[in-house]
């Protein structure tokens, strides 16, 4: 059996024949006869001369292979408690009709099309279609602000949207209608026409001259052919927070991406063709785009769109139900999930019933997991947790644990190892190399594998200047870690969240996962705030488990000691504050930058991803508890 370590030596002895050799279980119009080409200091491409089409892989393959009756698509809805399921056959036809009716309105190859729409198939056929002509799509979280849309029109100029009536949460529907109208009225750019999916929950009155509804748009529509393009031809642009505020547009590149995902389905994700893989997600984010559209249907794999929460919908056995009634062989979700379904049901007692067997793993991804929320899904699952590493950027893993090819041990707080196209190094500010075991920037060699960004849209002098110029010759991550004598990774912390205390250097995720291990400690948070004395000190935020009704000054004398004896008097640990929820953004993330600004009282722009703007107000009256945030 092939090994890890002989697959990433393959891999750096012939960087190039190793991503052809890859490339054969992809279809082609046009085979790549070059894997890799330069455009420019430390620009390239991967594929630029093949041809190819993203939605015949997707889709039209598995079709013509004769596997047309296997699932592609099962929509598990607990908000409407409805399930669909689509076939490869159904799935090829319904995106064969869209495209067609797109490309009748004058939708070609290379023009833009924002998709702003809920958890439903809708959102995928959308997508394949806009692959199938050639046209570039953007999403946009459904649901998200009129101000952010209307600055991804302006900066994508969409000939087209797609949006569907609303979304549904808990207890609630979000009208997407007024949103989208509102995001059309703010921007310079006006698209040409809208596509509306009109929902049941939610008949939403149309615009005449702008709006078409779902169905009559497609009705008389001949199906549309895969138009190829070329391999360095943008699938999609994915908008991801900059420290501006003006988002940045990060370009997937067709070939790359292709070839990269279905890579990964067998050897990060050990599923094979036929296989149920589901990554709770959302299709606003990269892991949507990746591991929910077109990874598993690359791959010929079933995929789930979940249109749920971890918990409350409707209770915390929802993951169990799902993994069990759709035989879900691999798992993928963010740790905040598992602290959500942790908080709720400590002993996992809503497991009862659902019967496990069919899974193999469960993968992590999104931000640091913690090594208590690691070990609590291990004891209850009894299956392995991976913790894995990309960014949007990246488009699929920077460093993970290669089950498909060899299950490394784990270690608790490493997403384990370089994957074959990452070199991954720790450098100085200098940007010198760092012996094993020094906390560092993390930065990846260039050139960066397929699949990962060229480019951002429009903007490649600030994708240098976010990216390459502080490390010439190197991909900035902006994470900061280390690498162990084994070479596992570990990622500390966002690179400003290394704080600076009295001239020591230190992680706040360290801190993070120390409190975590704190039994009545569901989930935390740990920032630095200015201190005249020290520069800055650590304050943590604690959120308690269901249940825990002993003193809070308690708990956080026992979080400090925890602190001090584990990490040492070094990290002058001693501030926290028991907090009822932290402020996430709607993909799981804490909103650590904002809180820091918050206690400083520093201006801020409210983050367009946050989930409950109240919860900062919520933070400002635990910080003014402690003496901060009184500005």
């Amino acid at each position: 059996m092939t090994t890890y370590a002989e697959v990433y030596a393959g891999w750096k002895a012939d960087p190039e024949g190793f991503w052809l050799q890859q490339a054969e279980a992809i279809d082609w119009v046009r085979k790549p006869q070059k894997a890799l080409s330069q455009r420019g200091a430390h620009l390239y491409d991967w594929f630029a001369d093949a041809q190819v089409n993203t939605c015949y892989n997707a889709v039209d393959r598995h079709v013509a292979a004769g596997r047309g009756e296997q699932l592609a698509i099962i929509h598990d809805s607990p908000i409407t408690n409805s399930i669909e399921k689509i076939t490869y056959a159904e799935l090829q036809q319904r995106v064969a009709l869209l495209a067609g009716a797109l490309q009748a309105r004058g939708i070609e190859k290379g023009d833009r099309v924002i998709i702003y729409m809920p958890m439903i198939p809708q959102a995928l056929e959308a997508m394949l279609a806009c692959a199938r002509i050639g046209a570039i799509h953007s999403v946009v979280f459904g649901g998200f602000a009129s101000h952010e849309l209307a600055v991804r029109i302006d900066d994508a100029t969409p000939k087209c949207i797609i949006a569907a009536s609303c979304g549904l949460e808990p207890g609630r529907v979000v009208k997407y209608k007024p949103l989208l109208d509102g995001a059309i009225a703010e921007a310079t750019h006006k698209p040409e026409f809208c596509v509306i999916y009109q929902r049941e929950q939610e008949n939403a009155p149309l615009t005449p001259g702008q709006d078409l509804d779902w169905h009559s748009f497609q009705q008389g529509a001949s199906p549309a052919d895969c138009v190829p393009v070329s391999g360095d031809h943008p699938a999609y642009i994915l908008y991801t927070s900059g420290t501006t505020g003006q988002p940045k547009g990060v370009v997937r590149p067709t070939a790359g991406h292709l070839v990269a995902l279905n890579w990964s389905m067998k050897n990060i994700y050990n599923v094979d063709p036929g296989d149920v893989f589901w990554a709770a997600s959302d299709v606003g984010w990269v892991v949507g785009h990746s591991y929910i559209c077109y990874g598993p249907l690359v791959h010929g794999n079933t995929t789930i769109v979940f249109e749920g929460k971890p918990v409350g919908t409707p209770d915390a056995s929802t993951f169990w139900r799902v993994i069990s009634q759709h035989n879900v062989r691999s798992f993928f979700t963010a740790p905040t999930a598992f602290r959500a379904v942790k908080r709720e049901d400590p002993k996992a007692e809503f497991m009862a019933g659902h019967d496990l067997s069919c899974l193999r793993a469960i993968y992590l991804a999104g931000e640091r997991a913690d090594p208590d929320t690691i070990e609590w899904a291990q004891k209850v699952t009894g299956k392995p947790i991976y913790d894995h590493w990309w960014q949007t950027e990246t488009g699929w893993t920077i460093a993970g644990n290669p089950a498909g090819i060899e299950a490394l041990p784990v270690k608790l707080g490493s997403p384990t190892v370089a994957m074959p196209g990452y070199d991954v190094q720790i450098l100085d500010e200098a940007g010198h190399p760092q012996a094993p075991g020094t906390l560092g920037a993390i930065a990846v060699k260039l050139p960066l594998p397929p699949g990962t960004l060229p480019t951002l849209w429009n903007a490649e002098e600030r994708f240098k200047k976010s990216y390459l110029n502080t490390f010439p010759g190197y991909y900035e991550t902006g994470d900061a870690g280390m690498i162990d004598e084994d070479g596992y990774l570990y990622i500390m912390a966002r690179t400003d969240d290394v704080i600076n205390v009295a001239g020591h250097r230190l992680s706040t995720g360290a801190m993070e996962e120390v409190l975590a291990g704190h039994p009545d400690v569901a989930e935390c948070a740990v920032i630095g705030v200015a201190d005249q004395l020290k520069g800055q000190m650590p304050l943590g935020f604690l959120c308690l488990t269901k249940g825990v009704n002993r003193p809070h000054g308690d708990i956080v004398a026992e979080c400090v000691k925890r602190v001090r004896d584990q990490i040492g008097p070094v990290a002058a640990f001693k501030l926290a504050v028991v907090v009822d929820r932290l402020p996430k953004t709607r993909s799981g993330k804490i909103l650590r930058a904002t809180m820091v600004k918050i206690a400083d009282n520093e201006a801020f722009k409210m983050p367009a991803t946050i989930d409950d703007p109240a919860i900062l107000d919520e933070i400002r009256e635990a910080l003014q508890t402690l003496g901060y945030a009184k500005g």
